[in-house]
């Protein structure tokens, strides 16, 4: 019953190009073995000559000597000679898990070594040859073109159901397992102080602007609907119209003027209520009842589930348009960042030093892990196959070792035979 082949073997089978070098494999061994052959034939046909035949004599045999210690020498790296299990021979197949041990430390210590790495990042100039590929219209096209295709991927594996379970699961119910009020208290009064927060209370102020001058009637009905019934209604009528220019006049002049005593108002207002969330027990339990109502909401769920809904259908529909806005966009500000790359020297030395540092802390990290990819690849390698593949690819080159030696050897032979004749 035959063994049957590791998995890790399906790697090993013929690739592009194995046709050739097998050819070419064949042939340097033809060629080594003729010169063998030629040495035996020359040899045997000069065996007990004497003069200038006895020097070819002593050639063709050392020749041979040299030709067969080669032979031997590079077969025993790939199998036993003869198929007799010589000691120290086929090397690669009995050694292999220390051959590729070795090798996984020549590669940790010499390729993935941090300063190497780091060198090969800044010589490869990756800043400026991607910024001049962004700048380029077609490269940053290229760029949204896949990325849409793969998120569009995604979304089409997403289910609706697993990804509202995963947002209501991990998202609002770890939200609701940890008091937000002094996180927000603390971000109110850092927007407060840096005053980021005027151009909201600029729209906010300008909407209530605009609703105020299209809802005059309906302000005054609010008043005169409050007032008691025995108010004459010319009295009601006069102190709405009072309520209402009262309540424009005021927002008029805190939109107008940032320094006024109202906007000084709202801002003291928002400060007071930020340290209130900080500090103050009442506040941040009220604060903390309400993130519970609203988090424990019954119609919280359905609300997350739709706004999915609605964002993976704006998404869908944009990736798959190639003039949407946000694909148009995105292919503006990659050539935005393309232009910056190769024009702004400063931007791309920094981007640059993110990259070597991200790459010098991998391999700081994984060096070792990546390494050992190698030993562990060919760990699981049949010997046999392993030797095979090996020999198939570097086999052509060392059948010059063979006639390396058939060559040498014939040299040192007449070197040797010329010392015997000029001492004997």
């Amino acid at each position: 019953m035959s063994t049957p082949r590791p998995p890790a073997l399906a790697g090993l089978g013929d690739t592009i190009g194995d046709d050739e070098r097998r050819a070419a494999l064949r042939r340097m061994r033809l060629l080594a073995t003729g010169l063998l052959v030629l040495a035996a034939v020359v040899y045997a046909l000069t065996l007990g000559s004497a003069g200038a035949w006895g020097f070819v004599n002593a050639a063709a045999e050392a020749a041979m000597v040299g030709a067969v210690a080669d032979w031997f020498a590079v077969t025993a790296i790939f199998r036993h000679p003869l198929r007799l299990p010589i000691p120290h021979t086929a090397l690669i197949p009995r050694r292999k898990e220390a051959l590729g041990k070795s090798l996984e430390q020549f590669v940790a210590e010499n390729f993935l070594a941090e300063d190497v790495v780091r060198d090969k990042v800044v010589r490869a100039g990756i800043p400026r040859r991607a910024g001049s590929w962004l700048a380029d219209r077609g490269g940053s096209a290229r760029v949204v073109e896949e990325a849409s295709t793969i998120l569009t991927g995604a979304m089409g594996i997403l289910r609706d159901e697993e990804v509202t379970a995963v947002l209501d699961q991990v998202l609002v119910r770890r939200l609701g397992s940890q008091s937000w009020s002094p996180v927000l208290g603390r971000l109110l009064g850092e927007v407060v102080a840096d005053g980021t927060h005027h151009p909201v209370v600029d729209l906010t102020l300008a909407e209530a602007q605009r609703w105020l001058r299209t809802n005059e009637d309906r302000v005054r009905a609010m008043v005169t609907g409050r007032a008691p019934l025995w108010v004459p209604d010319w009295l009601n009528d006069r102190l709405g119209k009072r309520v209402y220019d009262e309540a424009r006049s005021w927002v008029d002049e805190v939109a107008a003027d940032r320094d006024s005593a109202g906007r000084k108002a709202i801002d003291d207002l928002l400060a007071r209520y930020a340290d209130a969330l900080q500090h103050d027990p009442e506040t941040r339990a009220k604060a903390d009842e309400f993130q519970q109502r609203l988090l424990n909401s019954p119609g919280l769920a359905d609300t997350v589930a739709g706004l999915w809904a609605s964002v993976r259908r704006f998404l869908l529909e944009a990736l798959a348009d190639p003039a949407s806005s946000l694909r148009v966009r995105s292919e503006e500000a990659l050539v935005d960042v393309g232009n910056r790359l190769v024009t702004d020297e400063v931007f791309a030395e920094r981007v640059e030093g993110h990259l070597t540092d991200a790459a010098g802390h991998v391999v700081r990290r994984f060096a070792p892990e990546l390494a050992t990819v190698i030993s562990d690849t060919v760990a699981r390698w049949d010997g046999d196959d392993a030797a095979r593949r090996i020999e198939l690819h570097v086999g052509r080159d060392l059948q010059f070792i063979r006639i390396n030696g058939t060559v040498v050897g014939g040299l040192v032979g007449v070197l040797i035979h010329t010392v015997t004749v000029l001492v004997s």
